[in-house]
């Protein structure tokens, strides 16, 4: 149970530390919390039987910092929404082309007579 929990921890705080230096660092949380969990259940565990390795202090060594970064990058970075001007203005220019081309089109009308559709045999 105990190398179930640890090595659980230790995979939660790996990716806790990957996803918190990746631009989506909000979602680094989840895996962060889930360290914490099973590192204090292994700890729980180890502190029973006596053997606290370190493998589990560095769990807790590597969640604190996934922790701290995204602490950092959620205090310190800004979202900055961009003009969208030019993204309409290409939207419009690429709506005009496809109205021009449509345009060019030549389609012929074609002319279809009733008696022509009740000779067609129908399957059913």
């Amino acid at each position: 149970m105990k190398k179930l929990f640890t090595t659980l921890a230790i995979l939660a705080s790996i990716l806790a530390i990957i996803l918190s230096v990746l631009p989506v660092s909000n979602l680094a949380v989840i895996p962060a919390i889930a360290a914490l969990i099973f590192g204090l259940i292994a700890f729980y565990l180890s502190k029973k039987t006596g053997h606290i390795k370190k493998i589990i202090q560095f769990t807790f060594l590597l969640t604190i910092m996934a922790l701290i970064i995204i602490t950092y990058k959620a205090i310190f970075t800004e979202t900055e929404v961009s003009s969208t001007k030019g993204l309409e203005a290409t939207e419009t220019k690429l709506e005009e082309e496809a109205l021009e081309e449509l345009e060019g089109l030549e389609i012929d009308e074609i002319e279809i007579d009733e008696t022509e559709l009740e000779d067609i045999p129908f399957e059913e």
